[in-house]
């Protein structure tokens, strides 16, 4: 099985000769469910130490009970939720010939009960009734995670990482402009080239300089504040300099296109890029399931509300989606997305505009990945002037 951009499909199962098997992944042990061949009835269940050569010793122990239930093991199948561990674990088992899938979490179905059971053993063997469905073809019953290839995994890294250290930032700035509140100092920038001097400069609401102590803490939240702005800037550049490449990679090619279309900036053709389209999808409506942009209806006998929408993909990309939604609002006026949009919440209030603005964010994340992808220009964009 490759590990790059996939989506996985399920193929004919051969119980007699399929090992089929589920890991329930944590920090301290990993615990094993598996269906072994030669041995329907049996529940193998076992808790390993949470280390790729522990898993291959069990997995090799399964082979050899499968021999002596007059079975050979001809493929092994593994199932994991998709969480804080990532892919590592795909792409090791991978090299064994093992085939791997990845979850998404929320998928999962659990039992509804108030108060039910929960240990690893039970997550482990729901697990194992997921894969053993999918298997069988139920297309619905969960959604399985498209694994990235490795280099576009470590390539979204500078995008994340510029994101945690704008955060940062506005977490110094924050802190020292609390600092300087409580001395009844206003009108401060930390972020102006001239912070230092201006710093000198500040008088308190008393008229007196700023107290040793409390000028001293801003000082040193100064020094990290500038290794911040050097870090983010360094990151930009490496950033920008893709708009400059004559031979790019696919993703490359893909964020020069969207950065063509007024509206969206290099940040955010990165973003988009990264985050969701070197990943493929079936279909739009996989896209949007993916964004955390899908409407989780309740409708039960007699009751039917609008819960909003499911929040359980990918945050990045959700939340620059519905930043650009108002954006494209302002510079592409004249798009179909916006005219849909001016549609529907025209003599409405400010409520329905923010719930609306969210399905605008949605149909503008599939038009803009057909333009990436496919390169169909959404209906009545604008392009940036030629430089």
């Amino acid at each position: 099985m490759g590990v790059g951009n996939y989506l996985p499909t399920p193929t004919v199962l051969d119980y007699e000769r399929t090992l089929i098997l589920a890991i329930e992944l944590s920090n301290t042990s990993w615990v094993l469910a598996a269906q072994i061949p030669g041995l329907p009835g049996v529940k193998a269940k076992r808790s390993i130490e949470p280390t790729p050569e522990a898993l291959m010793a069990a997995i090799e122990d399964y082979r050899t009970r499968a021999v002596k239930a007059g079975q050979n093991v001809e493929r092994v199948v593994a199932i994991y939720e998709a969480g804080w561990s990532g892919f590592w674990l795909a792409r090791w088992l991978a090299q064994y010939g093992i085939e791997t899938h990845v979850i998404q979490a929320s998928s999962v179905p659990v039992d509804r009960r108030a108060r039910r059971a929960k240990s690893d053993g039970i997550d482990a063997e729901l697990l194992l009734r997921t894969l053993l469905a999918w298997l069988r073809g139920e297309p619905r019953v969960c959604s399985m995670v498209p694994i990235p290839a490795e280099a576009d995994e470590d390539a979204r890294r500078r995008v994340r990482e510029r994101a945690e250290l704008v955060a940062e930032r506005v977490g110094l700035v924050n802190r020292i402009g609390a600092v300087l509140a409580t001395l009844g100092v206003g009108e401060y920038n930390p972020l102006r080239r001239d912070r230092r001097q201006r710093l000198d400069e500040l008088r308190t609401a008393l008229g007196g300089s700023l107290p040793t102590h409390a000028r001293a803490k801003i000082v040193r939240m100064l020094d990290r504040l500038e290794l911040l702005l050097i870090q983010i800037t360094e990151l930009e550049k490496s950033r920008d300099a893709v708009l400059e490449d004559e031979n790019p990679d696919k993703a490359a090619s893909m964020i020069q296109q969207l950065a063509k279309l007024r509206g969206v900036g290099v940040q955010s053709a990165t973003v988009l890029v990264r985050e969701g389209f070197v990943r493929e999808f079936a279909n739009g409506k996989a896209l949007g399931s993916y964004a955390g942009l899908t409407s989780t209806p309740y409708s039960s006998g007699g009751t039917e509300r609008e819960q909003g929408i499911g929040k359980a993909g990918n945050v990045r990309l959700r939340t620059l989606m519905v930043e650009l939604a108002w954006l494209w609002q302002r510079y592409q006026p004249d798009s179909a997305q916006v005219s849909w949009f001016r549609e529907r919440v025209s003599g409405t209030g400010r409520r329905m505009r923010k719930v609306m603005v969210v399905a605008l964010a949605r149909k503008l994340l599939i038009a803009l990945w057909r333009f990436a992808t496919q390169g169909v220009v959404p209906e009545g964009a604008v392009m940036k002037p030629a430089t």
